[in-house]
């Protein structure tokens, strides 16, 4: 058992090694000549931030660094939620790898099916390391927790903006509906997602992340205030949301008491 799990704290390593390699040659190369930002301007939706949103990649890979060290250490290797989560945590760094290359070389349909499955991959691992169920470490929180709650966060952004993204190249119609009707959809179906968060985990990493993305969607489509407005509605939505999961949650803890 000790050698599986060494294996499996060395593949969680490498794996993340090679989620950040690709991630950054992509846009030093970059790959097909084309860097992250110029394919995503080909689309005109509007469920996309302004460019210096997507800083927050930056923030995604402390953490992953973070954990893939945490995890690796010789005390956590037997830790329940690390062995439970890994095998999924490496899985996702190969999916985020591939949609990278998928991306840039223009197979918009196959970057939803590889954007969904590293959705997938993540929700897991977010479950796996019971966020907002047990007591940790501080340690253990910030490494871990934290870092997969906001890559959660930002995934979970990503994937609505990756399936607009593919709607448009494929020049849908919408069912008839404008664009503007969409975007109050997608917004509506986001504070769903988040509320629940909130609700049932409370988790302030997660929903700081939908926060920001949406103040980002708001810069960038400031002078259109059917996008605007709704936008910020949602915004003051999640962050009462927020207010609401922490009530919930005081009021669990008395009950308990």
């Amino acid at each position: 058992m000790k050698i599986t799990d060494k294996v499996r704290q060395l593949t969680v390593v490498v794996t993340i090694l090679i989620t950040l390699i690709v991630n950054g040659l992509a846009n030093a190369l970059p790959l097909n000549g084309l860097n992250t930002g110029q394919i995503s301007d080909r689309f005109h939706v509007y469920f996309v931030p302004a460019g210096y949103v997507f800083s927050i990649w930056g923030l995604i890979y402390i953490g992953l660094i973070a954990f893939a060290i945490f995890q690796a250490t010789p005390s956590q290797r037997e830790n329940p939620r690390l062995k439970a989560a890994g095998w999924w945590i490496s899985l996702s760094g190969l999916v985020n790898s591939a949609w990278i290359f998928l991306w840039h070389y223009l197979h918009f349909s196959l970057t939803v099916l590889a954007m969904v499955i590293l959705l997938l991959t993540l929700i897991i691992t977010y479950n796996r390391l019971e966020i907002g169920y047990k007591q940790i470490s501080r340690a253990e929180l910030w490494c871990a927790q934290i870092p997969f709650s906001i890559y959660l966060g930002w995934i979970s952004v990503a994937t609505v903006a990756n399936i607009t993204d593919l709607l448009d190249f494929l020049q849908w119609d919408g069912f008839g509906l404008s664009d503007e009707t969409w975007m109050v959809i997608l917004l509506v179906v986001v504070f769903i997602i988040v509320a629940l968060v909130n609700f049932y985990k409370l988790d302030l990493a997660y929903t700081m992340v939908v926060l920001w993305a949406l103040a980002g969607i708001s810069v960038k489509h400031a002078s259109i205030p059917v996008v605007v407005i709704p936008t910020w509605i949602t915004f003051g939505l999640v962050g009462l949301s927020l207010l609401v999961g922490f009530l919930l949650k005081n009021h669990k803890r008395r009950i308990g008491n």
